[in-house]
C-alpha cells in the first residue's frame, strides 16, 4: 500500500519537475524574444518566473528535503563563533607577512638556481 503512495508521489514529482524546467525554458526563450523591451521589465519577469519555479520545485519531495537542509545549515551557521575585529586583523596580518616571507624565500632560491644554471651554461 505504501509503495503505491510513494510511486504516485514520484509520478507527480516528475510532472512538477517538468513544469519547473518548462518555466525556466520560458524565461530563457522569453528573455531572448523580448530583447527589445526594457531590461527592467525582463528582469521583473525573470524574477517572477524564478519564484514560481522555486515554489513548484519546493512542492516536490526533493525540494522539501533541500529546504530542510537549508534550515539545518542556517541553524549551524548561528552556532559558529565568529572572530572579533581585532582577531580578524591580527590573523590577516600574520597570513600576509607569512606569504611575503615565503615569496621572498622562493624568489631567492629561484635567483640562486638561475645564477648556478647560467654559470654552467655560460
Amino acid at each position: 500500500m505504501e509503495s503505491k503512495a510513494v510511486q504516485s508521489n514520484n509520478r507527480f514529482d516528475t510532472v512538477k519537475w517538468l513544469v519547473v524546467f518548462l518555466l525556466i525554458a520560458v524565461g530563457v526563450v522569453g528573455n531572448q524574444y523580448f530583447s527589445a523591451e526594457s531590461v527592467l521589465y525582463r528582469a521583473i519577469a525573470l524574477v517572477a518566473l524564478a519564484l514560481v519555479a522555486a515554489f513548484v520545485a519546493l512542492q516536490t519531495d526533493r525540494g522539501r528535503r533541500f529546504a530542510a537542509l537549508l534550515k539545518e545549515a542556517r541553524v549551524e551557521i548561528r552556532k559558529v563563533v565568529w572572530p572579533t575585529k581585532p582577531e580578524l586583523i591580527q590573523t590577516t596580518v600574520i597570513v600576509v607577512v607569512f606569504v611575503l616571507v615565503v615569496a621572498i624565500i622562493l624568489w631567492g632560491m629561484d635567483s640562486l638556481i638561475s645564477w648556478v644554471v647560467a654559470g654552467f651554461i655560460g
